[in-house]
């Protein structure tokens, strides 16, 4: 679990020091606040920090081109020094996380990039995360699945390597039990879609629950839909297991109101059952969604909202559990303003 970020000119952050929900984060801002971005150095650090638990290598050299290789290809700069931040006199960026284990025991590692491109491990952590997170980037993967994880590592594609990892963690075959939190979820998504998830002979296919209907090939079905399968598949093959982390840029692309109610239902349950969710939104609707369920859940699943916003050449933070604390949500205002606006018709 994702407990503490702490950056000091990182990219456009002059100074962040964020706290983290065990259930559902919300990152929320105006375009070019840094919210991929910000959601990559996370998955970054946890995709690391599960890889070295795996590896017989711990050096401090290991960690440090792990760290280096890994923030190249999520965050895609040109080189590594460019996550510096730009401003006159700053030559290093610093980041902290800390990771808290079901235990309860908390571990944390801290490095520093400067603007040569070089990574310093300072402080190396006493535990790792037991698995893998998952990173959902702003397009569906399963129509673009077919061969893709052979393309990537054969030629230069301009995806960053979410879209791989995600490739990889959608190709491993079900599982065959699951725990019983674990298919309540499967089944809740499933019913949304009124079919099953499937994948056969390197391609996904949706199997309808009405009788006499044969397989759809996934292209054939709405993206919203697409979305939800793709997390089902990843809780049914087990690449999102239990206390799992799962980051997902801006799920509410390309869909209607209905089917983001679905997804915000999804996600909350995901939040409620153990995992840990991170998410980055422009939808004043999902964020009303968030809210509705809660309420209607007497506030028992966790929650954290964390506000992005520009002032001059740096992005200043705001974070509380209750969405209305954040004043920095210009998004908010607008989407206000406009039905306003649409109100003074009549």
């Amino acid at each position: 679990m994702l407990k503490r970020l702490g950056l000091t000119s990182f990219t456009g952050f002059d100074q962040a020091d964020i706290t983290w929900s065990p259930g559902l984060n919300v990152v929320v801002g105006e375009n070019g606040t840094g919210k991929s971005q910000l959601l990559k150095l996370a998955y970054t650090l946890a995709w690391v920090s599960a890889a070295m638990g795996r590896s017989t290598r711990q050096s401090k050299d290991e960690w440090q081109r792990r760290l280096a290789d890994k923030l190249v290809a999520t965050c895609r700069p040109e080189y590594l020094g460019r996550l510096v931040s730009r401003q006159q006199g700053r030559n290093r960026c610093d980041v902290t996380v800390e990771f808290g284990a079901p235990t309860g025991a908390d571990y944390a590692f801290s490095f520093a990039i400067n603007s040569r491109s070089e990574v310093k491990l300072e402080q190396a952590p006493a535990a790792y995360l037991a698995a893998s997170p998952v990173f959902i980037p702003t397009r569906e993967m399963l129509t673009v699945f077919p061969g893709f994880t052979a393309v990537y590592e054969e030629r230069h594609l301009e995806y960053d390597e979410t879209y791989y990892d995600l490739a990889k963690a959608l190709s491993g075959s079900p599982r065959k039990k699951h725990a019983a939190s674990t298919q309540r979820l499967i089944d809740e998504l499933e019913q949304i879609m009124d079919g099953h998830i499937r994948l056969e002979n390197g391609r996904f296919y949706l199997l309808p629950n009405q009788a006499g209907k044969g397989r759809i090939e996934i292209p054939l079905v709405a993206e919203g839909l697409r979305k939800l399968a793709m997390l089902a598949y990843l809780l049914i093959n087990g690449s999102l297991p239990g206390r799992g982390l799962l980051f997902w840029d801006e799920p509410e692309t390309n869909l209607n109101p209905k089917l983001i109610a679905a997804v915000a239902r999804a996600l909350f349950s995901l939040a409620g059952n153990g995992y840990q969710v991170i998410l980055a939104t422009h939808s004043l609707f999902l964020m009303r969604e968030f809210e509705i369920l809660r309420g209607q859940h007497s506030r028992k699943t966790p929650m954290r909202f964390i506000g992005l916003a520009p002032a001059g050449d740096s992005v200043t933070v705001e974070q509380d559990d209750d969405v209305t604390a954040i004043q920095t949500l210009v998004l908010l205002d607008e989407e206000l303003a406009q039905s306003d606006r649409y109100l003074a018709l009549d």
